[in-house]
This record gives C-alpha cells, structure tokens and sequence, in this order.
C-alpha cells in the first residue's frame, strides 16, 4: 500500500547534470532509510546513495561521491537524487527504496519501477 515512484530521468550529455525524484504515496509510509540504487545490465543492483530520514545524515557510494547529492523534502514524503558531473558509466536504471537501517538492497522493503538515466559522449 506504499507506492514509490520516480521521476527524472532522461538523456544527458556527459559532464552534465541531472535530478531525480522519488514521491512516496498510499495509506501509511514508515521508513527508516530511503536510498537510491542503479542497475545496468550484467550487473547486480548496486547502492548508489541513501538517506536517514530523521536525522538527514547521508551515505554515498565511492563511485558518486562528490558528485551526486541525496536530500528529502519531509513534508512532501519525497527524496531527490541530485547528480553533477554525469560520466558514461553511470547509466543505468535507477530505483529509489524505503527500508531500514542497512543499505544493502535486501535493507529496503519498498521499490519504485526504476527511472532510466542514459550519459551520452
């Protein structure tokens, strides 16, 4: 009855820059950690960032670090997914997830349908 879905995500050129959203909607939403993951094909899904929404602390993926920046509107149950300096390597479809304290994808209980990001050179 949680429903997750993104928004966002598109074609960009390399060096450039994109915002993904994620809006939590349904009856009742509790969640410890919200986080964003990616997943290209062959490879498994991967963290890429995540958020604790009480406290706001943050954690990044090494790959992202200094590039891509996790926040959270509280009041609108959405989290973004703020990405500069796009290089190729980071397409891939990104999903957005409610869990609890880990940040592992088996951490996260609830998944949006994934938003595809495409880098372009």
């Amino acid at each position: 009855q949680v429903q997750l879905v993104e928004s966002g995500g598109g074609l960009v050129q390399a060096g450039g820059s994109l915002r993904l959203s994620c809006t939590a909607s349904g009856r009742t939403f509790s969640a410890y950690s919200m986080g964003w993951f990616r997943q290209s094909p062959g490879k498994e899904r991967e963290f890429v960032a995540g958020i604790r929404w009480a406290s706001g602390s943050r954690a990044y993926a090494e790959a992202v670090k200094g590039r891509f920046t996790i926040s959270r509107d509280s009041a609108k149950n959405t989290v973004y997914l703020q990405m500069s300096s796009l290089k190729i390597e980071d397409t891939a479809v990104y999903y957005c997830a409610a869990g609890s304290a880990g940040w592992a994808p088996a951490d996260f209980r609830s998944w949006g349908q994934g938003t595809q990001v495409t880098v372009s050179s």
